[in-house]
């Protein structure tokens, strides 16, 4: 299936690893345009030169934490500054830490919802000049498997990540009359840097090791595996093309059947 990415322009947010990083290679290899972003502007511009000459289409680094209220706006600038344009947005963003009601602070809190909800509003919202100009406009929030089936330990992340969800369908409804689509994909357990963090966490909460807890949360799923970035990506790269044309306000999830419920 061709689909019709060739010199599309993305901009790819928290992609110098993980579930970021495999969707905006994905694109790279579909001829799309990509900026890349990450905190490390050091790392940043390097994985973008690696993702260039892999891919041999241009791709962009650009430095920057999204949970920052300026940030968002600079990025979605430099980006359509450096293609003529933008036709997709990915909102990507790292995870809030873990804890419960009693260990996790106000501080904490903010930090997840600037992380995790507004840093897709801003974006979004600095996007829509440039989007509203494109003929195959795409935003894709990545939100997380546990606003349907919540995550132990995982209070701000199961609990702001819904927002977003509420986010994405309203726009999806507001926005469709302008040709703008709006989706979300909702990965499950991925093997990522950020679910070893995890894995490490619960290894010493609960005296085990890395690898138990791995096994225990793969078991979960009926495939007796976690996900491969690669595997999202893949999802990504479709529902963000041209090629899903009348694919919006959906939230996919991506998780080899590991939620459990019915809808």
């Amino acid at each position: 299936m061709n689909l019709n990415l060739k010199d599309k322009r993305a901009l790819v947010t928290a992609s110098s690893r993980g579930l970021g990083y495999a969707t905006a290679l994905a694109l790279a290899k579909e001829s799309c345009k990509v900026a890349v972003n990450g905190r490390d502007e050091a790392k940043i511009k390097a994985i973008a030169e690696k993702l260039s000459k892999e891919t041999g289409t241009q791709v962009i680094g650009l430095a920057g934490d999204v949970s920052l209220p300026d940030v968002p706006e600079k990025l979605v600038q430099q980006t359509a500054g450096a293609f003529g344009g933008l036709d997709i947005l990915i909102t990507n963003a790292g995870g809030p830490v873990p804890g419960s009601i009693d260990s996790l602070d106000e501080a904490a809190w903010q930090k997840g919802i600037d992380l995790c909800l507004m840093a897709h509003v801003r974006l979004i919202k600095s996007a829509l000049p440039f989007l509203r100009k494109s003929d195959s406009a795409s935003i894709l929030t990545v939100t997380s498997l546990s606003v349907k089936q919540p995550i132990a330990n995982l209070l701000i992340s199961n609990s702001v990540r819904s927002a977003t969800v509420g986010l994405t369908k309203s726009l999806a409804l507001e926005l469709g009359r302008e040709g703008i689509r709006v989706n979300s994909i909702l990965p499950g357990w991925t093997e990522t840097e950020r679910v070893t963090e995890l894995m490490n966490a619960r290894a010493k909460a609960n005296s085990s090791t890395v690898e138990e807890e791995a096994q225990r949360q793969a078991a979960e799923s009926p495939f007796g595996r976690m996900g491969q970035p690669e595997e999202f990506a893949n999802a990504a790269v479709f529902i963000v093309s041209p090629a899903a044309s009348y694919i919006s306000g959906v939230m996919l999830s991506v998780d080899g059947g590991m939620y459990k419920g019915m809808l």
